[in-house]
C-alpha cells in the first residue's frame, strides 16, 4: 500500500492545485482591475461582457468604441444632472475651458451670414505676428472652403485649435483688397483669462473699484489679486465684485479668493459626501482686503464656485449680495480618467455655506430635463422680475451676525434687483433676440473702422458715435432683415438700443476694457451696487 500511497497523494493534490487554480483563473477573470492615477476601475459588469460578445459575435461589424460612448452616457444620466461622462475626442476641449492656456492661433470670432469673421486678434499670439486683422473674413483653411451652413463653434475651436508648434493654412478675405489672402500659422500658446474686467467707477467723490470675473479656472486667483491691487493703486475705496453668468469651476480659486477678504478662523465652505470625509476650508488671516467695503454681485446663472464665494461672503456678513437668486449648484465632482482617454466626472459631495445651508438646489435622480426646465419655471413665476415670486425654503439658518437666511439652493441676494423691462417692446425683443444689435454693430465698425480706430478710450469713442447718428441706418437694416419699422416703439426702446449697439461697437474698436465701463454705467444691479457702497464710504 505504501509503494501506492505517494504517487496517488501527489496525483490527488495535484488535481487539487489544479481545480483550485483554475478557480482562481476564472474569478481573476471575472474581476480584472486596473489602476491609474491612483484609482482603481474593475471592468466587471454584464454591460463589459455584452460589449464585448457584440464585438465578438455580431453578425455585422459594429463601432463598439461608439456604442461604449453611448452606454456610458446613459448610465451617468440615471444620476444627478452633474456628473458626467466625457468621450476622448472632447476631453481636451472641456479641460481647456478651465485651464491656463490653450494652443491655438489666437484670434476671437463670431459667425455672421455661414462665414467666420474675425472679431479681435489676441495681442502677442501668432496671427497677430503674421498679420491677421480684425475684420478679416476666414473662408478657407487648408485649401478646403470653410464657409456653410455646417459652420459652427465647435468646428472652428476644433479646426483652430491644435497641439503647440502644428501649422495651418487659412484663407482670408480682407475689405478693400481684391484677392484672397493666404497666411500659414503655427499654433502657440494662448491664454485663457477669467478676469474681463477692473476698472474704476468715481461716483459723489468716491472711487469705486469694479472687478468681473467669468469663470474660476487655474489663474483667476492671480489674475483676480492683481486686478484688485492695480484698482487699489488706482485709488478704490470700496469694490464691486461680478460674478454675473460665472458658472464656476475650481473651488479652491474661489477659497483663495475668499480668503482675502476674511480674517482668520471664519469659515468659508465645506463640503462632505457618503464616501468622501468632512472638509473645511477656513481663512487663515492672511487676506489683504479684510476691511474693505465689499458688494458681490449674482444672478440666475452664478453657479458652483460664484456660490460658495458669495454664500462666504453673505454668512460671514463681510459683503452686501445683490442681484438674483443664483442658480443653485453645489455638487462636487471628481474627474476619473479611463486608459482610452475619456474620463467620467462624477459627484462625490455637496457644497454647504457656513451657516450650513446646501448650495445644491433640489433634484431628482435621472431627471435631467425637468432640472434644466426649472430656470424656465422661474422665469415663468416672475422669479425674474420681482422678489416676491420667489420659493423660498422655510428652513432657518443664520449668519455670523445673527442675520436670518433661507435654504432651499443658489445664494439669495441680500438686495433683490429684477430686470428691468421698462424699455422692452416687440421692437427690441427681436432685435435683441435675432442678434440683430450685434450684426449691425459688426457691420458698422467694418464699415468705419478706420474712423473709429482714431479713438483711444471709451468716452471719447461714445460721443462720437453719439454724433454719427447711426439708428436711421440700424432700423434699415432691420427692415432688410424683415423687421417692419414702428416708430413708436423704436422711440421707447432707444436708449436700450443706443446702449447695447454702442457698447458692442466699442469692443470690436476697444475689446473688453471698453465695453464693460460703458455697459456697466446704465446697469441697474451695477447702480444699486454704487449706491450701496456710496453709503459707507
Amino acid at each position: 500500500m505504501k509503494k501506492y500511497l505517494l504517487p496517488t497523494l501527489t496525483i490527488v493534490f495535484l488535481l487539487i492545485g489544479f481545480l483550485l487554480g483554475n478557480a482562481i483563473s476564472n474569478k481573476a477573470n471575472a474581476q480584472r482591475f486596473y489602476i491609474q492615477n491612483g484609482q482603481i476601475f474593475s471592468s466587471t459588469s454584464k454591460i463589459d461582457q455584452l460589449l464585448q460578445m457584440v464585438d465578438n459575435a455580431y453578425v455585422d461589424a459594429v463601432d463598439v468604441d461608439s456604442i461604449t460612448d453611448e452606454v456610458m452616457q446613459s448610465i451617468v444620466q440615471k444620476l444627478d444632472p452633474h456628473s458626467s461622462y466625457i468621450p476622448k475626442k472632447d476631453l481636451e476641449m472641456v479641460n481647456s475651458e478651465l485651464s491656463a492656456s490653450f494652443s491655438g492661433i489666437g484670434v476671437q470670432f463670431s459667425i455672421q451670414d455661414d462665414t467666420v469673421r474675425i472679431i479681435a486678434v489676441i495681442s502677442g499670439g501668432p496671427s497677430e505676428s503674421i498679420g491677421l486683422l480684425a475684420g478679416d473674413k476666414l473662408v478657407e483653411v487648408n485649401d478646403s472652403v470653410f464657409v456653410g451652413k455646417h459652420i459652427n463653434n465647435e468646428k472652428v475651436m476644433h479646426t483652430l485649435r491644435g497641439e503647440k508648434g502644428t501649422k495651418v493654412t487659412i484663407g482670408v478675405i480682407r475689405s478693400g483688397v481684391k484677392e484672397m489672402l493666404h497666411y500659414t500659422i503655427t499654433r502657440g500658446d494662448i491664454p485663457v483669462h477669467s478676469v474681463d474686467a477692473k476698472f474704476i467707477i468715481e461716483q459723489d467723490g468716491h472711487k469705486i473699484g469694479f472687478v468681473r470675473a467669468n469663470k474660476f479656472g487655474e489663474n483667476t486667483y492671480d489674475e483676480f489679486i492683481s486686478a484688485l491691487a492695480t484698482l487699489r493703486s488706482k485709488g478704490a475705496e470700496g469694490y464691486i465684485i461680478d460674478l454675473r453668468e460665472n458658472s464656476g469651476g475650481y473651488m479652491e480659486q474661489a477659497i483663495r479668493m475668499a480668503n482675502e477678504f476674511l480674517p482668520s478662523g471664519d469659515l468659508i465652505v465645506y463640503s462632505q459626501g457618503r464616501a468622501y470625509p468632512k472638509y473645511e476650508a477656513r481663512a487663515n488671516g492672511a487676506g489683504r482686503f479684510q476691511k474693505v467695503p465689499l458688494v458681490v454681485l449674482i444672478d440666475d446663472f452664478s453657479a458652483s464656485a460664484s456660490e460658495i464665494f458669495s454664500g462666504a461672503m453673505q454668512d460671514n456678513d463681510r459683503a452686501q449680495i445683490i442681484g438674483r437668486r443664483s442658480f443653485g449648484k453645489g455638487l462636487v465632482q471628481q474627474q476619473y480618467p479611463f486608459p482610452d482617454g475619456s474620463a467620467v466626472r462624477l459627484t462625490v459631495a455637496r457644497y454647504y455655506t457656513p451657516s450650513g445651508r446646501s448650495i445644491q438646489k433640489p433634484y431628482t435622480l435621472g431627471k435631467q430635463d425637468d432640472y434644466q426646465k426649472e430656470l424656465l419655471d422661474r422665469f415663468e413665476r416672475g422669479e425674474f422680475y420681482s422678489e416676491d415670486s420667489i420659493h423660498q425654503d422655510t428652513t432657518v439658518y443664520y449668519t455670523k451676525s445673527g442675520r436670518v437666511v433661507h435654504g432651499g439652493g443658489g445664494i439669495m441676494p441680500d438686495v433683490f434687483v429684477g430686470r428691468d423691462t421698462s424699455l422692452n417692446t416687440p421692437y427690441s425683443n427681436v432685435c435683441v433676440n435675432k442678434a440683430y444689435t450685434y450684426q449691425f454693430a459688426f457691420q458698422y465698425t467694418e464699415k468705419h473702422r478706420q474712423q473709429l480706430e482714431k479713438y483711444k478710450d471709451w468716452r471719447s469713442l461714445e460721443l462720437y458715435l453719439i454724433s454719427a447718428n447711426w439708428m436711421p441706418q440700424f432700423v434699415a437694416f432691420a427692415k432688410e432683415k424683415g423687421l417692419e419699422p414702428n416708430n413708436e416703439q423704436i422711440e421707447k426702446s432707444r436708449p436700450l438700443l443706443t446702449r447695447l449697439i454702442n457698447a458692442y461697437i466699442v469692443r470690436n474698436i476697444l475689446g473688453d476694457d471698453g465695453f464693460f465701463p460703458l455697459f456697466e454705467r446704465d446697469d441697474e444691479i451695477t447702480r444699486k451696487a454704487v449706491e450701496t457702497l456710496n453709503s459707507v464710504l
